[in-house]
């Protein structure tokens, strides 16, 4: 019976199912519809109703963008208007601009119509006036020719050699202000160029002669010097090929000879016997080879200190030693190392001033007396053994040109070869530089005052400075003032060609004018 009413109750739960399911489908429907009747209709009214907001918005946006537009319109408007005011503005005072420059081209072609005019007559005037000076100056030469009894022609020639004396006069005025225009500018600067390359540089010179003095510790050194029947003193004299001279000198040897390499071997041997004191022909060979190897380090040292000294670099060695035998060489008492090492300092100062080849020149200055190192072994002026040696070891053909020209052997042909020149000049000549004799002295001095006496109109003459100025005085009467500058001319060209001297000799030439009166 339970399962019976359990069965029934399930039939009827479902039947209520499905008259509940026929039931609520077409009432869904018709709910769904109406409700989405509803939305669709609101929404076309939304709709509607943005179209309509549109639409006002828009005609005011299009109104506002009208009243813009027409604002900037009018806005240009007034630029333009404006700037149409400025163009004419402009335009008005250009004309009036053009118009005064019209009136004052006008008013200035009047006056230069009118300045023609009067150049017009002018001209004319001058022109009557010219005719009319012409027949007054043929009247007046007439007149003159009349009166003075010469013809034109004649008169001509007077008046030429006046004008003629005048122009020598004249002349040898502008000859001596150039001239002494001239030498004052180039003293100048070549008193500048040449204190600035002596200050630069200066070097001791000492004086060294043709004989060296060994000193002995007692006389008792000389009789063993001279050996038994001189042997010592023979064997000594052959090696070295030097003279010793043992007198009554207390105490001293002199070693006498002209090659000062053997002389220097002879006084390094001789000492060194004597602080030995085994004096005898086999000891003396000894030393004598000694002092030879060590004379030669020396003269190797030497040549190398004053190349390094100098700045010259890349010297052949051969020209290296021979370089160094002038330590043991002077001339006219000045050390020829010590004057070459300065004329190559001097010669690279004064290329640098003017700009020159410093190198060139410090190299020729250092070369340029080469030639005395082997003068007394090689026939020759030592100008030609010095480039013979250069060329051998291939030096420069500036080098050697300098070289050739440092004794105006040649003319010199570069700035280089002048500076070596005036170089060696400025060592040579400087005071305390070289030993000149007392008779040589003199004699130069009178032979100065020799050539100035000799010419015409010389009243007397005085050699002063050391024989480095003359001061001539000439009879006013016979020489005029114009004249003198030729007089000293030539006495310069007569001490040149008859005298020889170191640097230059100043010609000073005086023509007293005395005006005399007596008060009575």
């Amino acid at each position: 019976m339970k399962t019976l009413y359990n069965w029934r109750c399930l039939v009827i739960e479902i039947m209520y199912a499905i008259l509940g399911a026929i039931i609520g489908v077409p009432a869904g429907y018709i709910i769904r519809k109406t409700i989405g009747e509803g939305k669709i209709k609101n929404a076309e009214e939304i709709a509607k109703k943005i179209v309509e907001d549109a639409k006002r918005n828009s005609e005011a946006q299009k109104k506002e963008l009208l009243l813009e537009v027409k604002d900037e319109i009018h806005r240009l408007r007034n630029d333009n208007e404006k700037e149409i005011r400025e163009r004419r503005n402009e335009l008005q005072k250009l004309e009036r601009r053009l118009l005064n420059k019209e009136e004052n081209v006008d008013r200035k072609s009047d006056a230069i119509e009118r300045k023609e005019e009067v150049l017009n007559k002018k001209i004319k005037d001058i022109e009557e006036k010219e005719t009319q000076i012409d027949d007054i100056y043929k009247s007046q030469v007439l007149e003159l020719e009349r009166l003075s009894s010469l013809t034109s022609e004649e008169a001509r020639e007077i008046l030429l050699d006046e004008i003629r004396k005048d122009i020598v006069h004249e002349s040898a005025i502008m000859i001596k202000d150039m001239e002494n225009k001239a030498k004052e500018e180039a003293d100048k600067k070549a008193r500048e160029i040449i204190s600035t390359a002596i200050q630069k540089y200066a070097a001791d010179h000492v004086a060294e002669a043709t004989v060296t003095v060994v000193a002995l510790p007692n006389d008792e050194m000389k009789g063993r010097i001279i050996g038994r029947e001189g042997r010592n003193i023979r064997t000594l004299e052959t090696l070295t090929g030097i003279d010793l001279i043992i007198d009554d000198t207390p105490e001293a040897v002199v070693l006498s000879g002209f090659d000062p390499v053997r002389r220097e071997v002879a006084r390094i041997a001789l000492e060194k016997l004597i602080v030995d004191g085994r004096i005898h022909p086999a000891r003396i060979e000894e030393m004598v080879e000694k002092a030879k190897k060590e004379v030669d380090n020396v003269i190797r040292e030497e040549g190398e200190q004053a190349a390094f000294d100098t700045g010259v670099h890349g010297i052949h060695p051969e020209l290296i030693r021979l370089i160094g035998r002038l330590k043991f060489r002077t001339s006219y008492g000045q050390n020829v190392l010590k004057h070459s090492i300065e004329v190559a300092h001097l010669a690279g100062i004064m290329a640098a001033e003017l700009g020159a080849d410093i190198k060139i020149a410090k190299r020729a200055g250092l070369l340029h007396d080469l030639g005395k190192a082997v003068d007394h072994e090689v026939e020759g002026p030592h100008v030609d053994i010095g480039v013979d040696l250069a060329r051998r070891y291939k030096e420069s053909k500036e080098v050697l040109h300098a070289i050739a020209a440092h004794h105006g052997d040649i003319e010199p042909q570069t700035v280089e070869a002048v500076l070596v020149q005036a170089a060696d000049a400025i060592s040579a000549a400087r005071p305390g530089a070289r030993r000149e004799t007392l008779e040589a002295y003199i004699k130069r001095l009178e032979k100065l005052e020799e050539i100035a006496n000799s010419f015409d109109g010389i009243e007397r003459s005085y050699a002063i400075q050391a024989g480095r100025e003359i001061r001539i005085l000439v009879k006013p009467d016979e020489i005029t003032e114009s004249q003198i500058i030729h007089t000293a001319r030539d006495i310069v060209k007569r001490i040149e060609m008859e005298l020889d001297y170191p640097g230059q000799i100043k010609v000073n030439v005086i023509r007293e004018t005395r005006a005399i009166e007596y008060a009575k």
